[in-house]
């Protein structure tokens, strides 16, 4: 028998479903080149490159397109330094979406030279479901031989030991994955819809007990809910890699694997994950408006379906954790900014409390951090002042990648401070 998780799409059937560079012209002349995105670019801050900015991007984007210059090197390194954030978008006067002509263009550099050596390297463990499975098990087996401890008070316990990332800190591989601590579909009320949760790949194998936190709330809500188990990765690693066949393959294998019973809502507890499988599905040149427009945040589901008033009604807690926020960059740019705070301040057992720059870019990126390490430490430094002048024992925020270099960030401050997903506090009083 074949087994579903494992299966992919041939590549010979699955077209290239991504806009292409050509198909921005018009908003790409519409840049006025007013320089109102160099100061919220976080890679600009960090490198005071002007190349970084998103205004020299679009030029190179225009020139590209008018025939002026070609794909040399130096094109490649301006273009390379960005994180995709969209802040620039989200304070630019006519919404350029540069964070989408510079996935275009990286998606000229790749048809026209191939995948850089991260690329390819990111793209054969997504294409591969079984190998992501191997390499998981096998890496929570060889994690202690492979990576130096860190301090105990910090809430990663590994480091990362290759040159160009000789000092990441990393979480621990879980050996079990979500896929083996939860079964593919509950039954609930039949008078309420069937939810999907998209887990996305982080949350699988590196946090899955947020996924089990996400499951057992919407249980306890009475809700169905289906985890597929051939889901894959929503696309955003290849999306920053420029390999714009594997990002249609992806979306085609999703929108498969969640068609499997007729469903209300597609929850995501990771913001890139809800970025790239709603707003980005969405403006894709394929059928996947149905499956985009199902997409929804956990925070935004939660107080829609009422269980913020719920925690609004608990008496506080008389001994409560100081906790703060961060914004994870695709939420703050779709305006998904104020339910997870809602959700923080009405906790019985938090003391809430708000950080300056919570809304500052914290520097991952995607695959940017592991490109660009020494520029993602620089850009994650500017959280620090804000951290540690918040007082917080914790920093909540709702993207696991935000965690991972969340924790790194205050690993290298020496603050004692954990990061944590918000579903980890509700999962402490949603029983």
């Amino acid at each position: 028998m074949t087994d579903r998780s494992q299966t992919t799409l041939p590549m010979a059937i699955v077209t290239n479903k991504n806009k292409s560079l050509r198909d921005y012209e018009k908003v790409i002349r519409e840049c006025v080149k007013c320089g109102v995105c160099q100061a919220h670019c976080p890679a600009y801050l960090a490198s005071k490159r002007e190349g970084a900015v998103a205004r020299s991007k679009v030029a190179l984007a225009k020139a590209l397109l008018d025939g002026e210059v070609g794909l040399e090197q130096r094109l490649t390194e301006d273009i390379g330094m960005c994180l995709m954030c969209g802040s620039c978008v989200a304070k630019c006067p006519n919404k350029v979406p540069t964070d989408e002509i510079v996935g275009a263009v990286r998606r000229e550099i790749t048809d026209n030279q191939g995948l850089s050596p991260l690329g390819k390297g990111v793209s054969t463990l997504l294409g591969s479901p079984a190998l992501m499975k191997t390499l998981g098990k096998g890496g929570a087996l060889v994690s202690p031989l492979m990576f130096k401890k860190v301090p105990e008070t910090s809430g990663l316990r590994l480091r990362f030991p290759y040159a160009a990332m000789k000092d990441r800190t990393v979480p621990k591989i879980a050996f079990r994955n979500l896929f083996d601590r939860v079964k593919e579909f509950y039954e609930g009320s039949p008078e309420k819809p069937v939810i999907g949760f998209f887990a996305g790949c982080s949350i699988t194998y590196l946090y899955p007990e947020i996924g089990e936190h996400m499951v057992d709330i919407l249980r306890r809500l009475g809700y169905s809910v289906f985890i597929p188990r051939n889901q894959r990765c929503c696309g955003i690693p290849a999306l920053s890699t420029g390999n714009g066949r594997l990002v249609a393959e992806l979306a085609e294998s999703n929108v498969a694997a969640f068609s499997g019973r007729q469903i209300g809502h597609i929850v995501t507890a990771c913001a890139s994950c809800n970025r790239g499988t709603g707003e980005y599905y969405a403006g894709m040149k394929g059928d996947f408006g149905d499956f985009a427009g199902k997409v929804v945040d956990f925070s935004v589901f939660l107080k829609n379906d009422g269980f913020l008033a719920r925690l609004a009604s608990m008496e506080k807690r008389p001994e409560r954790v100081r906790v703060t926020y961060h914004d994870p960059c695709h939420l703050k740019t779709q305006g998904i900014t104020k339910e997870p705070r809602e959700l923080l301040r009405a906790l019985p057992q938090v003391d809430f409390v708000e950080m300056a720059d919570a809304d500052a870019c914290c520097g991952l990126g995607g695959t940017f951090s592991a490109s660009h390490y020494e520029v993602s430490r620089k850009i994650g430094e500017r959280k620090v002042p804000g951290l540690k002048e918040s007082g917080a024992t914790l920093v909540a925020t709702a993207c696991p990648g935000c965690i991972m270099q969340l924790q790194d960030i205050v690993n290298h401050a020496g603050l004692r401070m954990k990061a944590v997903h918000i579903l980890e506090l509700l999962a402490q009083v949603a029983a």
